[in-house]
This record gives C-alpha cells, sequence and structure tokens, in this order.
C-alpha cells in the first residue's frame, strides 16, 4: 500500500472523478455495514432513526389507505341504500319488500333503523342478512348488540324491545362501531308506509364540493402530510456529530471527501429501509385492532384499511431516497478531515435570501387564482397544492436563520440561560430541526382555521328554532282519544316539564270533474285555543272556533266557505271525506314557531273538525325537559319510540351544518390528531437523541460540580428558544397563507384570534410536554461514569 501525502487536506477538486456505479454500492454497502456492526453507539442511532422513520411510515402508509377505505365504505353505504324505492310506485308482489326507516339516537350517537315487511317469499334480503327478521325480531349490529346487551343500554332496550336473532355482518355495515337493526313489521305499522324496494343498492352519486370545501380538504392534505416528510428527513439526521467523527477516522484511514459521504448516505439508507420495516410491521399490527376504535362516530373495519399498491411503491422508494438525499444534502457545508470536522470549530452563517425564495415562489403560485378558484379543474387543485407546500416549507426553511440570528447576538445571563444560548451559538440547527414539525403544523393549522371559519360560515344554516323548547315529537294521531292519550303520557314522562300539542295534516282541493293528479293541497292544524293564541294574532277564541292564514303563491287553495278532502288526495274512485272551511272564519296572521317558520292554511279548533276523520294526520308535540335530569331526553325518545314505529323526534338546535362539510370537519379532527400524535411522539425520539448525543458533556459539567437543576433548566431553554421564534413565525406564515386562500375564495378576511390563541398554546404544550417527558432520561444522563469510553 502506498503513502498518502502528508498534507490530506485535499479539497475535492483534487479528488478522483466521480465514482461508477459499482464504487457508489461499495460504500453504499460499507455504511450498511458501520450501521449494523457499529457497536451499541452504532446499533442506538440506527434503531432511533428507524423508530423515527418508522412513526412516519405509518402515517404514509395510513394516509394512502383513505381512498380506498372511503370507496369501501361509500360501496357498502350504498348496497344497503333504498333510494331506489323513494317515490315510486312500486306495486306489492312476491319480490317486494315494504321498508320503512326509523332511526334514532342515544346519547348522542346515532342508531340507524329500519322496518321490514316481505310482501312474498322472494323478497330481497339487505346486504350483510341471511334472512329477513320476523315480526317481534330484530337483526342489530354487533356494536349495538353489545351496547345493549350491557348496562349503559338498558335505557335503548326499552326502546328497541325486539328479541335479538342474529348480527348484521361486514357487508352492511359501515364501519364496525355503527349501530344499526333490521326489525320485522308488525301489525301496527300501516301497510302503505314507507317505501316498497325490489332490491337494495343504489348508483354513488357524487356531488360536488363548493370551492371552499375543494379548498379545505388541499389544505389539509397538505399541513397533515407535510410534517411527516419533515420529520423523516429530521430523523436520518440522527447521530449527525458522532457520526462525523466516525467519518473523520476513516479519512485518516485513506477515504476521499466523497467516499465518506456515500458511506454516511449507506448509514442512512439502511436506517430508513429498517424504519420501512418498523412503520410495516407497526401499521400492519395496528390495522387488526382499528376496528375497536372510533373517533368522532367514525370507525373501519381492518380490512378497509388497504393502501394503494402505488403509493406503498411510492413510499418504499421515496422514504429510501429521500434519506440518501437528505444525508448528502446535509454534509455538503461539512468538511470532514483525518483529524477532525471543521464545522466543530467555526460555523459559515446561513444565507436567508434561498429561504425565503420559497415562501415568495409559493405565493406567486397562488396569487393567479384570487377571486377565482375552479373546484372542478386538476390544475388548479396542484397549482394550490404546490403553492402551500412552497409557503409552508419556506416557513419551516426560514426557522433555522431566525434561531441562529437571534443566539449570536445573546450574551451574559443566568448559568442556565448562557449554557442554553451557547450550545445554541454551536449548534442550533439539530434543535431547529427538533421543532419544524410542530412549527408547519401550527402555520397551516392556523391558515386552516382561517379557512375553516369561512367555509363553516357558507356550510351553516340559522334554523330560526326556538331552542326553549327542547324537542319535538311527531307520531300518527288517529282518534282524538289517542291524540290525548299521546298528549298525556308525553306529559308524564320523567323530565319533561312542558308539553304544547297540535294535529296537523294536508287535505286535499276539492274540484270535480279535474285530473286528481292536478289536485292542490293545504295545510289543517287542530289545537286548543292556548295553542292556537302562540301560533296566531288573535284574540277572541273558543271551543269550535275556526281562523284561516291565507298561503303565498299558488301553494294553498283555502279560503273560508271553501271545501277540503280530508282524506289528503282525491284519488280516481276513491271515497273523499269532505268538510266544509265556515265562511265566517276570520283571516289572521300566523306568528313564528318554534320551528323558526310562519304556518299557512286552516287551524280549527278540536270541536270544529274530528281529527279521526282526517287521513295520515300527524299529532306534533313541543316538549320542555328538565336541564339537570341529563337522561330526559332518552325518556322522551322511549315514549315517542312506543306510539308508533312511524314516530320520531328532532332536537331543536340553532344552527344546522352540511353534511359535507360535517363529514370534511370530522375527518380533519381525526387527521389532526394522528398528526399530533405523530408530531409528539417523533418529537420525544428526537429529544432522546439529543441527549444522548450530549451524554458527555452532560457528564462533563456534573463532574465539575453543575448543578443539575441548572443543567435541567439549561435543556429547558434550549428547547423553548426555538419553540417561540418558531410559533411566532407559524403565526405570521400561517395568517399569510391563509389571507390568500380566503381572497381565492372571494370571502372577506377575519381572524378568530382566540382559535388562533388555543393553537399556538397546543403547539407550545406539545413541546412542554415533550421536554417534561425527557428529564427521566436527562437525570439518568447526568452521571459522572459517562465519561467513561471503550
Amino acid at each position: 500500500m502506498t503513502d498518502r501525502p502528508a498534507d490530506t487536506r485535499a479539497t475535492e477538486k483534487d479528488e478522483t472523478p466521480r465514482a461508477g456505479v459499482t464504487r457508489w454500492a461499495a460504500d453504499l454497502a460499507m455504511g450498511a455495514r458501520f450501521a449494523l456492526s457499529g457497536g451499541r453507539e452504532g446499533w442506538t442511532r440506527t434503531l432511533l432513526t428507524a423508530i423515527g422513520v418508522g412513526l412516519g411510515v405509518v402515517l404514509l402508509l395510513a394516509a394512502s389507505a383513505v381512498p380506498s377505505m372511503l370507496s369501501a365504505q361509500d360501496a357498502r353505504s350504498n348496497a344497503r341504500s333504498t333510494a331506489s324505492g323513494w317515490g315510486a310506485d312500486t306495486k306489492p308482489g312476491q319480490d317486494t319488500l315494504q321498508v320503512v326507516d326509523v332511526p334514532t339516537t342515544f346519547h348522542d350517537q346515532d342508531v340507524l333503523g329500519m322496518v321490514v315487511r316481505p310482501d312474498g317469499d322472494k323478497a330481497p334480503v339487505p346486504p350483510g342478512l341471511t334472512q329477513l327478521p320476523g315480526p317481534g325480531e330484530m337483526i342489530a349490529s354487533p356494536a349495538l348488540k353489545d351496547l345493549l346487551e350491557s348496562p349503559e343500554g338498558e335505557l335503548l332496550r326499552e326502546r328497541l324491545p325486539d328479541r335479538i336473532t342474529g348480527t348484521i355482518g361486514q357487508d352492511g355495515l359501515s364501519g364496525p362501531a355503527e349501530l344499526a337493526y333490521y326489525a320485522g313489521a308488525t301489525k301496527t305499522l300501516p301497510k302503505d308506509a314507507g317505501d316498497r324496494v325490489e332490491h337494495f343498492g343504489s348508483p354513488n352519486e357524487q356531488n360536488e364540493l363548493p370551492p371552499e370545501l375543494v379548498l379545505l380538504v388541499i389544505i389539509a392534505c397538505v399541513v397533515l402530510l407535510l410534517p411527516v416528510a419533515i420529520f423523516i428527513a429530521t430523523a436520518v439526521r440522527f447521530g449527525g456529530e458522532r457520526r462525523d467523527r466516525r467519518l473523520a477516522a476513516l479519512r485518516l484511514v485513506g477515504a476521499d471527501a466523497r467516499m465518506v459521504r456515500r458511506i454516511a448516505a449507506g448509514e442512512a439508507l439502511v436506517a430508513s429501509i429498517a424504519g420501512l420495516a418498523v412503520g410495516s410491521a407497526v401499521f400492519l399490527v395496528g390495522r387488526q385492532f382499528i376496528g375497536s376504535l372510533s373517533l368522532w362516530g367514525t370507525s373501519v373495519f381492518p380490512s378497509d384499511v388497504t393502501p394503494s399498491p402505488t403509493l406503498v411503491l411510492l413510499i418504499a422508494v421515496a422514504v429510501p431516497a429521500s434519506a440518501v438525499l437528505v444525508t448528502l444534502f446535509a454534509l455538503r457545508g461539512v468538511t470532514i478531515e483525518p483529524l477532525g470536522v471543521v464545522r466543530i470549530s467555526s460555523t459559515r452563517r446561513r444565507r436567508l435570501w434561498w429561504r425565503l425564495a420559497l415562501p415568495v415562489l409559493g405565493l406567486a403560485l397562488l396569487l393567479p387564482r384570487l377571486g377565482g378558484f375552479d373546484a372542478s379543474g386538476p390544475m388548479e387543485t396542484y397549482q394550490v397544492a404546490a403553492g402551500a407546500v412552497l409557503v409552508l416549507t419556506g416557513v419551516t426553511a426560514v426557522l433555522p436563520w431566525l434561531v441562529e440570528s437571534f443566539v449570536n447576538g445573546m450574551r451574559g445571563g443566568p448559568l442556565p440561560w448562557q449554557l442554553a444560548t451557547r450550545r445554541l451559538q454551536l449548534s442550533s440547527g439539530t434543535a431547529s430541526r427538533a421543532v419544524s414539525g410542530i412549527t408547519i403544523a401550527v402555520a397551516g393549522a392556523i391558515a386552516i382555521q382561517m379557512l375553516f371559519a369561512s367555509a363553516e360560515r357558507g356550510n351553516t344554516e340559522d334554523t330560526g328554532q326556538d331552542t326553549s323548547w327542547s324537542m319535538q315529537i311527531s307520531t300518527p294521531a288517529g282518534s282524538r282519544g289517542e291524540v290525548d292519550r299521546t298528549v298525556d303520557k308525553l306529559r308524564g314522562t320523567r323530565g319533561v316539564t312542558e308539553v304544547l300539542a297540535h294535529v296537523r295534516s294536508d287535505p286535499s282541493e276539492v274540484r270535480k270533474g279535474k285530473n286528481p293528479d292536478d289536485t292542490r293541497i293545504d295545510t289543517l292544524t287542530v289545537a286548543d285555543c292556548s295553542t292556537l293564541r302562540r301560533s296566531l294574532h288573535i284574540s277572541d277564541c273558543r271551543d269550535g272556533s275556526v281562523f284561516f292564514v291565507p298561503s303565498e303563491g299558488d301553494y294553498g287553495f283555502a279560503e273560508p266557505g271553501g271545501t277540503m278532502d280530508l282524506t289528503g288526495r282525491l284519488e280516481a274512485g276513491g271515497k273523499p271525506e269532505l268538510w266544509r272551511v265556515p265562511a265566517s272564519a276570520p283571516v289572521v296572521k300566523s306568528r313564528t314557531n318554534a320551528l323558526g317558520y310562519r304556518p299557512t292554511g286552516v287551524f280549527a279548533t278540536p270541536s270544529a273538525v274530528d281529527v279521526g276523520r282526517v287521513k295520515d294526520a300527524t299529532t306534533s308535540v313541543l316538549v320542555k325537559l328538565d336541564p339537570d335530569d341529563p337522561e330526559a331526553v332518552e325518556y322522551v325518545r322511549n315514549t315517542s319510540a312506543g306510539f308508533s314505529p312511524l314516530s320520531n323526534d328532532m332536537t331543536l338546535t340553532p344552527t344546522e351544518v352540511g353534511r359535507e362539510f360535517a363529514a370534511i370537519q370530522r375527518g380533519l379532527f381525526i387527521g389532526a390528531t394522528a398528526t399530533l400524535a405523530l408530531i409528539g411522539a417523533s418529537m420525544i425520539v428526537s429529544m432522546l437523541e439529543q441527549l444522548r448525543e450530549r451524554r458527555r458533556l452532560l457528564s462533563v459539567l456534573v463532574a465539575f460540580g453543575t448543578r443539575r437543576p441548572t443543567i435541567a433548566w439549561s435543556v429547558f431553554w434550549q428547547t423553548a428558544v426555538p419553540v417561540v421564534l418558531g410559533l411566532g413565525l407559524s403565526v405570521v406564515g400561517g395568517l399569510a397563507l391563509g389571507a390568500v386562500l380566503l381572497k381565492m375564495v372571494n370571502e372577506p378576511l377575519a381572524v378568530d384570534w382566540w382559535n388562533l390563541g388555543i393553537m399556538t398554546g397546543i403547539g407550545g404544550a406539545v413541546i412542554l410536554l415533550v421536554t417534561l417527558v425527557s428529564m427521566g432520561p436527562l437525570w439518568r444522563m447526568m452521571r459522572p461514569d459517562g465519561l467513561r469510553t471503550e
């Protein structure tokens, strides 16, 4: 072997030309051997990097499974749908089934229910069932069966007393935690109730989302996944200082600068591949238990969580490739010499121009879409996503420069502060990278919150309902005696403090010689005088009185002296039930009722018209509940269910949120929860790696008599300074991005400072929690025996 020249500080320009594929493979293989057989230090670094990368891979695999998960749920929901029977005039036959939706709610959980009655032996069977339930029988989902058999479901069991004869299979459920059942119809169910179907299933109709919701989905995906990429890039740089010193030793035995960088890339490659294995194993194991989890009413079957093969291949290639590129990029400004690493003695100041260029370029992509975002164009989607990525990445890129500029001018102060600032002056990049994930998450969360508030305003309607009333119960009316018994039972239900009832129907117009299909309808309301005074502007009312409120437009037909057909519709060959509106009925004005609208039509007291003559009349009862009885609403629902299978209840609320927006909101909360959990776990791993790197330094400080609380406070300040600067940067970047996004959908700029403070506080709380968790390992590392070496 020839001797190397005495001056080993050769620049890269003097070294051999770029190695070929064989040289690359050999150097990467050598790095892999160092990662797998580098002793305890090498194993520890590889393990920590694998865990860090694995956490990111778990979330990436979960995100790649979302499309298939949603597709599978939609397919099952459509397969059990009875929408094909809505409005269809299907005649009873051997192959038809009468179906009536009877949903209910229990402790804020939706319970899907359907009463079925076969018209013949060949009636269709819903997906997930092998046979139809008979009268008094019920087939329930496994989750509902468990709830009904538990002490917590005792109240619900009173509402659903049918005998459980089986469970719904996976094909008939959207998720394992869904509460659903099919019940066999009894004689109390009218034969013309609900719909008749010849089969289950309906085509999947995709409704176009409004532009603000499309934009919200795009930005949410960017914000939730970008921290994952940032952390994976951070994880592959764990143990960088120790690695550089090992590479310096390789230079001493003859390796050139390019060779040691390829060796370092080989170490990162092995660690990232190990991270892929760890992440895949955790994902596969966690998928088996995902069926037992339910977040915000959403659950999925393990078989639904199947990532797309294309996305899995992309992750398998992108993660190792990113590890190699990040490692080479990290070493671009480091000169590794045989006698040490130049970075230890001096650090080149970070450049700001290219860091600012990223958000400027991102804004340049977003600005052309101001006021003209087209939710249907794929190019616009990619352009907005790329712009948001550049803006948020730019916020993260500016953080290391900001931290370095801030701490370089720091002098003096308490001893923990001096230790912290000196450490940051020597190596601020590690601390900045540790908080970059939370920085980008908070910045994106602020932008999402601004867009979210705008979308919420556009997708939330004011119902105008009077929330001094708690609920409205609707049930078939029957005779006057049945109506009175309905009201008495509700009045005697536990937790009910007041009731207000009326009977409502939709009689038809009597027009001799006209086509029955052209018959118009109006509204007939029957109630006592005390109830009518709350609905109408009247002063004189006695039993037998009738009042008339004219309808606007062409909807109503009734007028004093006119005739109504109380059967609801004058069908050809049918026998009408005629009732004449008294000519003396005064014309009055109505008040806004508890449901938020002004009723019209004919209003009569019970003596003026016999409700038993009215076909398809409904008894509507407003109920006030005792606010100190949390179970009062469930007792009222139980009472309502005892009236008829067709009874239903409605909770009065001041606002109503659109279904699409509610689904996006639920998905956003689930994704944010997963992302915050990842960030917290990843920061703990990162903090442990930093402490492991500084173990010898900590031992030296303790050996020289430094108090442990002083060191603990210094570690806290080392984390707090980048966190405070990062959160401040997040606020600025998030507000800028949010303002641009609002302009894209022509919404006014509005900032909810309270929520902004909450989100910033959550980011700070995550950092504080991570710091507290790290105190235990820190205390164990502050021992003089940490000076021992091998």
